[in-house]
């Protein structure tokens, strides 16, 4: 496994000590890494007020609130239930919880309750971490519960509290279970998707093979949902593995997270298209407003930083647009990851022309999620990126174009769907693949290009097939829309043809902004088709927008701001 080369390489210094496996457990991999670097600044918080653990203390709690589980009833293999806003707590909790050898099952806090109370049930979790203002609620109404430990200081039992007499517990392997993870957008019988500690193990240092150059200085900020696997996973684990520090953010608003970045001095930003459009956005709002000759003059120096920067390999955007990444708080910023969705290649090449080494990934929950990144030295902006090391990804029936469904198979791919075979089964083909649901192709360097979602495709009335994503991607730079979903719509039942319909969901910030008032229905609608037609023209006649709905409320949103199409 190990080359000298690799960003995993240090491992061998540490086997035989710490493990003896593969791939060291999450639990040993936290002590590797307290071994490294015990005094650097682990879990930190800034509001209200500054609070950060190093990793020595954070160890000191992992392994009291691990003790606290153990004397209470958790077993090897035990699922614990955790929910909660990010915060030091909760990563203690998830850690305490693996350390017992228990198995964490991360839930959504923004869940109505019945839903969260369905996942809690179907996972078997005797033990729940929640915050404070579910707790009540579960104290009253605990149902198959046997405890319940709170993440807020001053409610019921708190984890950093917790403690128990020392005893010897049976810690798990590397494939045993580490969590179980249920995928967002669930409808019926909830899918929670088995990983274990070598799925994300593997998966962390794999990812840095792209190479994704991860350092022991580097500043995670966390703003979206840590029980999603991407947050888990690319900036959660990814830290800890490397002696990093993880900043929390508790709200998805613009003038916090700015605030955060500089305040914390944040060097890798990871977020989805929707944050990065925002604060590109409002970049090129404030450029625009110094005048045309200004805005076109710092248009063509882009344009050339871009340039140097993708043929000769240097960066001389940092410098050249410093005033403009220190007024959007990226000044401090080493590396953007986007991921989560689709995002849009123009975005993708001005953050690179601005001098950020903006990156692109992909990847499921299913595959601990990453299997894809762009690497900083050779990007594509079309692509999300390069198939990671030790991951073998293939095109499943392509078509003319190269395009078919993408399956994988490596270390990274989970276990299964908990205690559903059937849908188990139906997820892999039969020599062992991992079915995506996704559409693409890979070119000759093993970079893999995306279409859509299988499910999501639209055949026309001239046999073509189009897919949503790619159309919707021409939007992302267009403040006047909020939201926007491309499906098809029954043109011919018979024939079973559709035409293209796109759902538009106005930004209501944008045109309560415009002078002279929010303008009438009419005048946004006037304005909304205006930019339809205006996309129309740069697409090919068979993927062009037939009808257009426009929306009074916005569209229902995963917590990585994904629209619900299930829902629809």
């Amino acid at each position: 496994m190990s080359n000298t080369n690799t960003p995993w390489a240090f491992l061998d210094d540490f086997r035989g000590k710490f493990f003896s496996g593969l791939w060291p457990t999450l639990p040993e991999m936290f002590k590797i890494t307290v071994a490294r670097y015990g005094e650097r600044s682990c879990f930190t918080i800034y509001e209200p007020d500054r609070i950060s653990l190093n990793y020595t203390e954070s160890l000191r709690l992992i392994e009291a609130a691990a003790r606290w589980l153990y004397h209470h009833g958790v077993r090897k293999g035990d699922m614990v239930a955790l929910t909660g806003k990010n915060s030091p707590e909760w990563t203690v909790a998830y850690l305490g919880i693996l350390f017992a050898g228990g198995v964490v099952v991360p839930i959504d806090y923004q869940l109505k309750n019945d839903e969260a109370d369905l996942l809690i049930k179907t996972s078997k979790a005797r033990f729940l971490f929640v915050d404070e203002e579910k707790y009540n609620r579960y104290q009253n109404n605990s149902g198959q519960l046997k405890d319940l430990i709170s993440l807020k200081k001053g409610i019921g039992t708190y984890v950093y509290d917790l403690d128990g007499p020392p005893a010897e517990i049976e810690q798990a392997t590397e494939t045993d279970l580490a969590a179980i993870l249920f995928t967002s957008g669930t409808m019926g019988t909830p899918k929670g998707v088995m990983l274990t500690h070598q799925n994300l193990v593997s998966d962390c240092y794999l990812a840095q093979g792209t190479p994704l150059m991860v350092l022991h200085t580097d500043v995670f900020y966390a703003i979206l949902p840590l029980h999603h696997a991407y947050t888990m996973l690319a900036v959660f684990i990814e830290t800890i593995s490397t002696g990093g520090e993880v900043v929390f953010g508790k709200r998805m608003v613009t003038k916090a997270i700015l605030k955060d970045l500089k305040e914390a001095k944040i060097t890798m930003l990871l977020g989805v298209p929707m944050l990065f459009n925002k604060v590109l956005a409002g970049i090129i709002r404030g450029l625009k407003e110094k005048g045309p000759i200004v805005f076109g003059l710092i248009s063509a120096l882009m344009g050339l930083s871009g340039f140097i920067k993708k043929v000769f390999k240097v960066n001389p955007g940092k410098k050249m647009f410093g005033f403009i990444l220190d007024k959007a708080s990226l000044s401090t910023v080493r590396i953007c990851i986007c991921g989560g969705g689709p995002l849009a290649p123009s975005v993708f090449k001005k953050y690179n022309q601005l001098g950020i080494d903006f990156i692109q990934g992909y990847g499921l929950t299913e595959t601990s999620p990453i299997i894809n990144l762009n690497p900083i030295e050779h990007y594509k902006e079309t692509s999300v990126g390069k198939v990671i090391p030790q991951c073998d990804m293939k095109i499943l029936n392509p078509d003319e174009r190269g395009v078919g469904e993408v399956i994988v198979k490596g270390s990274m791919v989970m276990q299964g769907y908990f205690e559903l075979p059937q849908e188990t089964a139906e997820a892999f083909t039969e020599d062992g693949y991992l079915k995506t649901g996704d559409l693409g192709y890979l070119d000759d360097e093993n970079y893999l290009y995306l279409t859509g979602r299988a499910k999501n495709m639209i055949v026309t009335g001239g046999g073509k097939n189009v897919y949503p994503e790619e159309i919707e991607n021409e939007f992302q730079l267009f403040e006047e829309i909020d939201q926007i979903l491309v499906r098809g719509f029954v043109l011919d039942k018979k024939m079973k043809t559709e035409g293209i319909e796109a759902l538009v969901y106005p930004s209501p910030d944008f045109f309560a902004q415009q002078e002279g008032g929010t303008p009438s229905k009419e005048d946004i609608k006037t304005r909304i088709d205006r930019i339809i037609s205006e996309v129309n023209q740069r697409l090919l006649p068979y993927q062009r927008i037939e009808k257009i709905t426009i929306l009074e409320e916005p569209m229902e949103m995963t917590t990585t701001k994904k629209i619900k199409r299930d829902v629809l």
